[in-house]
């Protein structure tokens, strides 16, 4: 590798919360190194993009971030790393313009390759594992440019869904310490970040793989119970947790908690029990309403997401509408919708049922539709309610924005002083974007104060 007075990287995120937080860790250990860290956009030495598999257009992303780079560089060395690189590291590898791909075993260990690499014309080095070898467990978060922290506590999965390919991408289920969960969430309470977002692939099934065995030291219960203790956290935020996973004393303790927010996202997938047996999914809709019964019964006020898949192998008209009518009888905040793809190696590809493409767009327009209904029913029951909002740096048109502690979205003009802040808000009215005023007397105190 050329030798610069500075090194540079840059790095770019496809995909989940879990990516941001890995994403973070790897340009620690590069700024440790004495990278200076970048713009994605400005003339680097390295160029590291951290990719998805879940989405069906991961190779066009992938080439897309490749081209940008090399805009902004030629003479740039381009890295992959994420789920797409350990799933098909030789199809990215014959990609213009990349130069190391890194599968999940490899891919914090990247300095020791970024040594003796060299720009090439050919295929690109490939150094990834098979995914039985990803058996350990790295501690990550994200921090930087937000006003929250992704932290991540568990990695992999057990669950055998027939859609998904996350299992071959990222390997069997493990955890980070309650340790060095509980010391991370420290350090990031340290650098003045407010909310704090606990993530994984299957948070879940936190404890599994905590001491490099495939017993449960401890629950995700417990790990809660410690994050609760900590000190200095204004916010501490449940990403996605399957149904299954979510127990009654969970739900208690968030109700209960300071920090803990009131605010839930459960997958669901399906409102059909036949196509959530066909998916494999650990659970039937009758649970699924128990889990939500719960959360409105302690927390009448908390926002619950929902993941729905559309166009899965087998869902005809009449499944569609079981989902679509299931969803809209519950009492829940939001939804985000996927558009069943096919993938291989997964058993839903030899499904019979066939979802023509342009029904599988036609029901995601109708959820997303139905999706909005329910945020703006949502949201209007907030209105009148004095909430504290955590604002964040971004700029718009002259406003600036922040989340509630159940998640509804706050608009009010932009104001440095009030960036990464929590105040005290009376929300007015919904806006035509969907984001919510506050009233004009709080714009006035605020502006006073």
């Amino acid at each position: 590798m050329e030798n610069f007075t500075t090194k540079t990287a840059a790095f770019h995120t496809l995909g989940c919360k879990l990516n941001f937080a890995e994403t973070s860790t790897i340009a620690r250990q590069l700024t440790g190194a004495g990278y200076q860290k970048v713009s994605f956009d400005d003339a680097a030495n390295v160029y590291i993009i951290n990719t998805c598999s879940v989405t069906d257009n991961a190779d066009k992303e992938c080439k897309l971030h490749v081209k940008r780079a090399m805009k902004a560089n030629p003479d740039g060395l381009v890295v992959i790393v994420g789920c797409y690189a350990q799933l098909k590291p030789e199809e990215i590898s014959a990609i213009e313009g990349v130069d190391l791909v890194l599968g999940a075993k490899e891919k914090f260990n990247i300095l020791s390759y970024l040594e003796d690499l060299e720009k090439t014309e050919h295929h690109a080095q490939v150094h990834s594992c098979e995914i039985e070898e990803t058996d350990f467990f790295i501690g990550s978060y994200s921090i930087g440019d937000r006003t929250r922290a992704f932290l991540k506590v568990q990695d992999g999965c057990d669950y055998k869904c027939t859609y998904c390919t996350i299992p071959l991408a990222r390997g069997i289920s493990r955890s980070d310490t309650v340790e060095n969960v509980v010391k991370n969430a420290k350090e990031i309470a340290e650098k003045d970040i407010k909310e704090i977002v606990l993530t994984g692939v299957n948070i879940g099934d936190y404890g599994k793989g905590e001491f490099g065995n495939k017993k449960h030291e401890h629950t995700f219960l417990d790990l809660v119970k410690e994050l609760n203790k900590v000190e200095g956290i204004e916010r501490i935020r449940i990403s996605s947790i399957e149904p299954n996973l979510l127990k009654d004393e969970t739900i208690d303790l968030v109700a209960e908690s300071k920090s803990f927010v009131p605010h839930f996202h459960i997958p669901l997938q399906s409102g059909s029990d036949d196509l959530l047996k066909k998916m494999k999914r650990r659970y039937l809709t009758k649970l699924y309403s128990d889990r939500v019964s719960k959360i409105r019964e302690v927390m009448p006020d908390a926002a619950i997401g929902v993941d729905v898949i559309v166009g899965f192998p087998g869902e005809t008209e009449e499944k569609f509408l079981e989902t679509y009518n299931f969803i809209n009888e519950l009492p829940i905040s939001y939804l985000h919708v996927f558009t069943y793809s096919e993938r291989e190696n997964t058993e839903a590809v030899e499904m019979e049922g066939v979802v023509p493409i342009a029904e599988r767009k036609k029901r995601n327009k109708m959820l997303r539709i139905l999706s909005e209904k329910k945020k703006m029913a949502f949201y209007q029951t907030q209105l009148g309610k004095t909430l504290p909002v955590l604002w964040e740096h971004e700029e718009k048109d002259g406003k600036m924005f922040g989340f509630t502690e159940n998640y509804v979205r706050v608009q009010k003009p932009f104001d440095t002083t009030s960036i990464n802040q929590i105040e005290m808000v009376k929300l007015d009215k919904i806006q035509p974007d969907g984001t919510v005023s506050i009233s004009p007397i709080f714009e006035e105190f605020l502006a006073k104060v």
